[in-house]
């Protein structure tokens, strides 16, 4: 026990069982499952569930541990609580975790073709050699010069129109039409009236 947490240490195979006994049992009732996060020990992957009882002050910690850092695989518990499909794709969209008997286990932050999970200790940034700061700026930090410097000005999204708008925000195409050409950025004829 932990301050007001109960932590319980289990193995993957004892998820469902555990979960339906601290959800069902009258003397527990841990009925809301707030939490699901996964985590990279850097030797073995785990998976966490926070849960909730109105029987209790302290919160619930269940821990799955020991899951293979090149398979890590455990069994779903959206058959308890249906809401865990969201924290359960996170977790496989961040660590690479197969919740087994998930319907809808797919990536939810990255785009579905991406290959690596970005929260695993071994995952490598492609700027990581050069994070002294002696070492120069990072590729991903640099700053863009200021509009009036470059030789085209950014174009913008007005937001909620959908129109886009040029530097002094004039508006340059309007919802569903082409982009208007002819003089310069500030000219009347590139403005479309609404």
């Amino acid at each position: 026990m932990l301050g007001d947490t109960i932590e319980l240490v289990v193995g993957a195979g004892s998820v469902p069982m555990v979960m339906r006994t601290v959800r069902d049992d009258e003397a527990l009732r841990f009925e809301i499952l707030s939490d699901i996060c996964g985590v990279d020990t850097g030797r073995t992957m785990q998976v966490v569930y926070h849960l909730w009882s109105p029987l209790s002050a302290d919160w619930l910690r269940v821990i799955a541990d020991g899951l293979s850092r090149e398979d890590p695989r455990v069994p779903s518990v959206t058959f308890l609580w249906p809401g865990a499909e969201w924290g359960e794709r996170e977790a496989f969209d961040m660590f690479g975790i197969v919740f087994e008997g998930n319907r809808d286990l797919r990536r939810i932050y990255m785009p579905p073709d991406y290959l690596a999970y970005p929260l695993r200790k071994d995952f490598v940034l492609a700027d990581d050699a050069s994070r002294a700061p002696g070492e120069g700026i990072r590729p991903m930090e640099l700053t863009l010069p200021p509009a009036e410097t470059r030789s085209r000005p950014p174009l913008r999204t007005s937001p909620g129109t959908g129109a886009v708008l040029g530097a002094e925000g004039q508006r340059l195409r309007a919802p569903g039409g082409g982009p208007r050409l002819g003089a310069g950025a500030g000219s009347e004829q590139n403005e479309v009236q609404a």
